[in-house]
């Protein structure tokens, strides 16, 4: 049986956590988050900000990392929508962020726990670059963060990226703290506006999609939105949707099969509104 002292030692290892920053009003945040098929808190983080804090069950019960989970529901959100999406994550041995947009490669940057840099340089660049950050000011302090610093450990990197980011407008509600738990993360929330997203069936989340497009509240954007690519766009997402899901389900992802699942959905709606609103 383990020892006392490396009960102990477990317990006081960082608890995984992580937070979904997207660069979009909570409104229009709410119903993309229902395909998530995930219980989170949705709060605003900003005057063009929103963010969602999951309950973290997939990691909590060790049925897959925080980081690969993040980044398939970063991916999912992203590919269905016009605005990008940051995953902040962090377990025991390191911390990270995933920036997903669009259809672009996912990019991201890791630290270990005691502050290593364990990421590529070009990365930063290219985050700088998709969040249209200050390629000067701001690139300077992304920099510092890939430089050794015996200093500075995981939730100090994580905290100078905030920082970064409040520079575009990223105000995060007070709690909100990079290394917390789950449930501390939830509890910060609580005693914040917020909305909570709780998964209520397919036909539920599609009507939510629906009354979002008919209420004009998401834009032009969405491929089943109108405009001469609607059906092509619904296409490619169910297209990209298939392939996505098979190898999240050969790998035993769930956070990859939720992203193809996303896709698929997305996809599917835009055909079927394609269908009953037909474009002039």
């Amino acid at each position: 049986m383990p020892s006392e002292e490396s009960r102990t030692a477990r317990q006081a290892r960082p608890a995984p956590g992580a937070l979904l920053l997207c660069r979009a009003e909570p409104e229009s945040v709410a119903s993309a988050a229902q395909l998530l098929r995930e219980h989170m808190l949705l709060a605003a983080a900003g005057a063009e900000w929103s963010v969602l804090v999951p309950e973290g069950r997939p990691w909590q019960e060790g049925v897959e990392p925080v980081d690969r989970v993040l980044t398939g529901w970063a991916t999912a959100l992203a590919v269905a929508h016009p605005w990008p999406v940051l995953a902040l994550w962090w377990d025991a041995d390191r911390a990270g962020f995933t920036l997903a947009s669009g259809f672009r490669r996912p990019v991201g940057y890791v630290w270990l726990t005691n502050g290593t840099p364990a990421g590529e340089d070009e990365a930063m660049r290219t985050f700088t670059g998709r969040l249209g950050l200050d390629p000067v000011l701001d690139m300077q302090s992304l920099d510092e963060l890939t430089r050794p610093d015996s200093a500075a450990d995981a939730r100090a990197r994580m905290r100078g990226l905030i920082a970064v980011l409040t520079r575009a407008g990223v105000s995060l509600p007070p709690g909100l703290n990079p290394g917390e738990s789950a449930e501390s993360l939830h509890e910060a929330v609580h005693d914040q506006p917020h909305v909570r997203i709780e998964w209520s069936g397919w036909r539920d989340a599609f009507r939510a999609e629906l009354d979002a497009v008919e209420g004009g509240r998401l834009g032009p954007w969405l491929p089943w939105a109108g405009g001469p690519k609607a059906r092509a766009l619904a296409l490619a997402q169910v297209a990209a949707g298939l392939p996505l899901t098979a190898w999240g389900l050969r790998r035993r992802s769930g956070g990859w099969i939720v992203a193809g699942a996303v896709l698929l959905a997305h996809g599917a709606l835009g055909l079927a509104y394609s269908a009953v609103r037909p474009l002039d």
